[in-house]
């Protein structure tokens, strides 16, 4: 099962995640068309979801086809791509990050929308509530705020003198604005002093990086978002190379050189977005499938990182980790 799994992963990467011009016109009239909206550019979790329609019964390009539109990270630019989405009448959108559900919710009110990844469709306004949604919006959510306090535990328990936490997070992307709003909240309660080092492009993580050095920062805490995982490999880098610890809310950046992560599986939460693309075609209405939160959580620990920066992780850490980078 593991190897079929891998196999179809290799054929859906080959096809590529956008269609072109040339397959549009060898492709059956009648095919519907998922449109793929993403804030980043996060293949590996929408290789999930297309193998997950595969296994569905669902062929490329005979009885589904797809459209990509990947912002990487450049939010300003996911309202002309929903737009783009909606003008091919796509059959339904299916968007990862809040950022890309917000945008196909301005552009249509019609085509329904499925969401892989938003952290609280509640009060971003793309639900009523998680049991009825109502309206053309369902999925499943990250919860990513709400486990922020619980990373910040963890933190405390791997480094039990830090007292000053910096942040790094896309200021431009409203779940990260969530975040930090309860990562605020939740240092105020431990007595943890936090540096808010909020960037809007590339360029500047260096730089958020030496403020956080100068401002003698104990660790730094990572959020998710379509930027900072983009740039994942560069702020695992550049954590080693400023003596930082490292939290983040993605198994991609422990892999990537973080120290320590911890949150829901991604590529799980993109195979179940697939169960709803299923049902939806087949007819059922988005705003009376309930929104689904996360059963798989997952905190990867990086043992090379930990050696560089001379941490010794506590036996009890060691123990409830679900994967051991060294």
């Amino acid at each position: 099962m593991k190897r079929r799994r891998a196999l179809v992963g290799i054929a859906v990467l080959g096809v590529g995640l956008s269609t072109s011009l040339e397959s549009r016109a060898q492709r059956p009239a009648k095919t519907p068309v998922i449109g793929l909206l993403d804030g980043g550019e996060r293949l590996a979790w929408w290789t999930a979801f297309r193998q997950q329609m595969h296994e569905l019964g669902y062929v490329d390009g005979k009885s589904v086809a797809y459209e990509g539109r990947f912002a990487k990270g450049k939010l300003e630019q996911l309202p002309s791509m929903a737009q783009e989405l909606v003008r091919l009448e796509v059959a339904l959108i299916v968007t990862s990050s809040s950022a890309a559900a917000q945008a196909a919710s301005r552009a249509t009110d019609k085509i329904p929308i499925v969401t892989a990844s938003t952290a609280d469709h509640v009060s971003i306004g793309l639900a009523a509530s998680l049991a009825r949604p109502g309206g053309n919006v369902t999925g499943v959510s990250s919860i990513a705020s709400e486990l922020t306090a619980k990373r910040l535990e963890l933190l405390q328990e791997i480094l039990p003198k830090m007292s000053r936490l910096a942040v790094l997070w896309q200021s431009d992307n409203l779940g990260s604005r969530t975040a930090v709003r309860d990562l605020e909240r939740a240092c105020r309660s431990a007595k943890v002093s936090l540096q808010n080092v909020g960037v809007k492009k590339a360029e500047e993580i260096a730089g958020a990086f030496s403020s956080a050095t100068r401002e003698r920062a104990d660790a730094i805490f990572v959020i998710l978002a379509p930027l900072t995982y983009g740039e994942r490999q560069r702020i695992g880098e550049l954590a080693l190379k400023h003596n930082l610890p490292s939290m983040h809310g993605g198994a991609e950046f422990a892999a990537a050189g973080g120290l320590v992560s911890y949150g829901a599986s991604y590529p799980d939460l993109f195979r179940r977005a697939a169960v709803y693309a299923d049902k939806i075609l087949k007819g059922a209405k988005p705003g009376e499938l309930p929104i689904e939160e996360p059963t798989r959580f997952e905190m990867v620990l990086n043992l090379k990182t930990a050696k560089a920066l001379n941490i010794r992780l506590p036996s009890a850490v060691l123990l409830r980790a679900d994967r051991v980078i060294d």
